[in-house]
């Protein structure tokens, strides 16, 4: 579904004949609670682990741009948030982020030595990706990172389930 802004929130419009769109639906229905989590990280799931699987070449690293994460141990605190007060949280759909609106090219700069880390190589050379995202910031004239908002383009407001529950995340920030 095209979107009218480049914020996403829980009320954003959603292509409601996917399957998983008609069973959280369903599930609204009968008054039940649905949780979009973004995506999960925590214990072997590291972000910076994906760098070789999501961008394996310079026109994939070209195609990144927002990233949107939860701790899996935010979860947890969100969902006995959920079952303490559900009273105000059935019937309702969430969207469950950290709050941040990561750039993948920032990341992967970011991170340019995690080769080595892994590996415990003492070379000093950064990874292709890293390589890249300085390339293509040359050739798309981006001065600094993270872009802006605006260049990322979609971007998660997570703010309101926390707000509603009256939390913030705990592992926020990969």
């Amino acid at each position: 579904i095209p979107q009218r802004t480049i914020w996403v929130s829980r009320r954003s419009p959603y292509n409601t004949d996917s399957p998983r769109a008609v069973a959280e639906d369903e599930l609204l229905r009968l008054g039940g609670c649905v949780l979009n989590l973004a995506g999960l990280w925590g214990g072997e799931r590291q972000p910076k682990n994906w760098v070789g699987r999501v961008a394996k070449s310079k026109e994939d690293v070209k195609g990144k741009k927002s990233l949107h994460m939860i701790h899996g141990h935010d979860v947890a605190r969100a969902i006995l948030a959920v079952l303490k007060q559900w009273d105000s949280a059935k019937g309702q759909r969430w969207m469950l982020t950290d709050g941040f609106v990561y750039d993948w090219w920032a990341l992967m700069s970011g991170w340019a030595d995690v080769k080595a880390q892994q590996e415990e190589v003492h070379d000093e050379e950064p990874s292709d990706q890293a390589k890249w995202v300085y390339e293509l910031m040359d050739e798309e004239r981006v001065w600094a990172l993270p872009r802006s908002m605006e260049a990322l383009g979609r971007c998660y407001f997570g703010r309101e389930f926390w707000d509603h529950f009256g939390l913030v995340p705990l592992k926020a920030r990969i």
